[in-house]
């Protein structure tokens, strides 16, 4: 099997009920990239990668479209059913961006499930559970208006809560923390996530005054070394997220100690076969992590979901979708949404879902 054709479309996300606000950025709406591949046999698959914005990670939707019309003629007559061999012919056209090549990973995945008749979370190694655990991200808030979300999501049935801080005084963060924590107690889990907002100082301002509430810091600070220089200081575990770049990167910081988990982008990481990787390290160091995204539609939430469906329980600290927040679907159908605070495995082949193309309007380029 070959690939044949190369379709790159825009399209225009708003949010519901916005702006969604993290320490990094404010948006109203977000510019999700689709790519459609089309093998020799008739075949095709679906990708999908959406940066929140250009200034959440050196990632944006203009520079995710650039390489990936950098990178298509290329690909014409690469085989979609060798992931490996791909992501290597994809660094051998463009170097880095990753979570452009991501999107064609997706695709990849998508036609092989179609191909064999199974479903992708099988290729990636086995579904241990058709229900997969999601989890909620507040955004940054005020105290009362975060802990009436978070008392909400508890209700709904969502087994883990994330709430936004930072970029303001931390006393205002602290006052958070403790308000989501006296109406939610324990249960949820809780993460506090800075996006690599708050400073050493007031990272450990807010760990030293919240001794008493059980959560995780994700991401506090903005470099590997500023997390390094006070971890042991820390009464509160750590995950990274932003920082995780790639997967050497995930090993520095497993074998250093910098971290007892992760909160992992597929597309950050660039796709399913280096997350499959990357969720293949945590195991074997019992690291708990996610398996989200940054934002985007039914393509890149199916993706997640299938990955997510393959982790250990122990270990599985939940599937990021940006649904809640969107309207509608690509497939109406088979669209992927969060209820009770999970997320039903897609029954079909490949990814499970078939986007209704009409939705995307013409491409925004073409090839083979």
């Amino acid at each position: 099997m070959k690939i044949k054709e190369i379709h790159i479309y825009s399209h225009i996300l708003p949010v519901v009920d916005g702006p969604y606000r993290i320490a990094s950025s404010t948006v109203s709406s977000l510019d999700s990239t689709l790519i459609k591949i089309v093998a020799d046999n008739g075949l095709f698959g679906w990708g999908e990668t959406c940066p929140v914005g250009p200034t959440y990670q050196p990632q944006h939707a203009g520079g995710a479209r650039a390489a990936l019309e950098e990178m298509a003629a290329g690909l014409i007559g690469a085989n979609p059913l060798q992931p490996v061999v791909l992501r290597r012919t994809m660094d051998g056209l463009l170097n880095g961006h990753p979570y452009a090549k991501a999107a064609i990973d997706i695709a990849a995945y998508d036609i092989m499930g179609k191909h064999y008749g199974a479903r992708v979370a099988d290729l990636l190694g086995g579904v241990v559970t058709e229900r997969v655990p999601s989890y909620y991200a507040s955004g940054v808030g005020e105290p009362d208006e975060i802990a009436r979300i978070a008392a909400e999501r508890a209700a709904e049935g969502y087994p883990r809560m994330q709430v936004k801080v930072g970029n303001r005084p931390v006393e205002i963060d602290i006052a958070v923390v403790r308000k989501v924590w006296e109406r939610i107690g324990g249960r949820m889990r809780l993460a506090v996530d800075g996006n690599r907002s708050l400073t050493t100082r007031d990272t450990l301002r807010l760990s030293r005054e919240c001794l008493d509430i059980p959560f995780i810091l994700e991401q506090p600070c903005n470099t590997l070394e500023e997390i390094k220089a006070i971890r042991r200081q820390l009464h509160h575990g750590v995950y990274l997220d932003e920082s995780g770049v790639d997967l050497s990167t995930v090993l520095r910081a497993v074998g250093e100690g910098l971290c007892d988990g992760f909160g992992m982008k597929v597309t950050r990481i660039g796709g399913l076969q280096q997350m499959a990787a990357f969720r293949d390290i945590c195991e074997a160091r019992s690291m708990p992590h996610t398996c989200d995204d940054a934002w985007g539609g039914d393509v890149i939430a199916a993706a997640c979901t299938h990955i997510g469906a393959t982790i250990q329980p122990r270990l599985n600290e939940g599937v990021w979708l940006a649904q809640p927040y969107i309207e509608g679907h690509y497939d109406p159908e088979n669209g992927v949404a969060i209820e009770g605070g999970h997320i039903e495995l897609p029954r079909g082949p490949g990814l499970g879902v078939i986007p209704d193309e009409s939705v995307f309007g013409t491409p925004v380029a073409s090839f083979g």
